[in-house]
């Protein structure tokens, strides 16, 4: 992995240098559009509107339109903010971990010691553990300033950045306005379904069946021969639609026939892989 940012955790006199890192990446297959008639690779251009030559990337700049004027933004302009040139990612309060509502992560950053002794690292390190507490912070990153949550994950900081409270948007649905009335046996039947179907969660056990499929896919059709001297081609595939149970009025017979059908799946079935238990589930789960 590679570094992609370098500054300190600072609270009170406390300074952490730290390197940052991307904590997660893409696993899909890459794809490019292709024309459909001979399967030319479709190319985006730069091009200005005014002198209508191709613009090279380092010579673009950034503007903001109000529907009348037009500021442009170099950026030397970006890097003369005070936020920007900043390094210093500041610990602005230690909250309990459970109020931070997860709707407002974003994207995760693995946190390295970059000093000769790591200490002032796993000291606040233990000290989040120990305090069951999580930092929140400020700093800015690539002409943003940030809001991140600053956590323990095994022996790694992590630094989680937080939508703000304004980028969250609220839920309000007509539906739910309605008065909904619950009987005492559906509640406990629905427990009874949950409790079916049970289990630790292991990250592991899922796989991305579509990606997989994609992949065979792809072989398949080298395989075969069916591509191109130089670029791969795969046609737009129509959208499937979702055939769907008929609806089923009786909730409570619904629960009741999911609770049994999931235990009678786990008295049968033989012991299975975790992956192959958890499509078991997923199947059970959809009839």
């Amino acid at each position: 992995m590679r570094s992609i940012w370098k500054g300190a955790i600072t609270f009170g006199l406390v300074n952490v240098p730290v390197k940052v890192y991307s904590a997660t990446e893409d696993h899909d297959v890459s794809l490019h559009q292709v024309h459909n008639a001979d399967g030319g690779r479709i190319r985006y251009q730069r091009r200005c509107e005014i002198c209508g030559k191709i613009v090279d990337y380092e010579n673009i700049d950034k503007a903001y339109d109000d529907g009348e004027r037009t500021v442009v933004l170099t950026d030397e302009d970006f890097s003369s903010l005070p936020e920007e040139r900043s390094r210093e990612i500041d610990v602005v309060e230690f909250v309990p971990s459970e109020q931070i509502d997860p709707i407002m992560f974003d994207r995760s950053y693995f946190l390295e010691p970059d000093s000769k002794s790591s200490k002032a690292y796993v000291l606040l390190r233990r000290t989040l553990e120990a305090t069951d507490r999580t930092a929140i912070v400020h700093f800015a990153l690539r002409q943003k300033t940030r809001l991140a949550a600053l956590r323990v994950r095994g022996d790694v900081l992590l630094l989680q950045t937080l939508l703000w409270d304004d980028e969250v948007r609220e839920a309000s649905f007509p539906a739910l306005d309605e008065r909904v009335r619950i009987s005492a046996q559906e509640l406990e039947m629905s427990a009874a379904l949950v409790s079916s179907f049970e289990s630790d969660f292991s990250p592991e056990d899922f796989t991305d069946d579509y990606q997989e499929q994609l992949k065979q896919l792809i072989d398949a059709k080298l395989e075969k021969g069916d591509a191109l001297s130089t670029e791969d081609t795969f046609g737009e595939q129509p959208e499937r639609e979702s055939g769907g149970d008929a609806e089923v009025v009786d909730l409570m017979e619904a629960l009741k026939r999911s609770v049994e059908r999931s235990r009678a799946d786990k008295k049968a079935a033989p012991k299975k892989s975790p992956a192959k238990k958890t499509a078991a589930k997923k199947r059970s789960a959809a009839s």
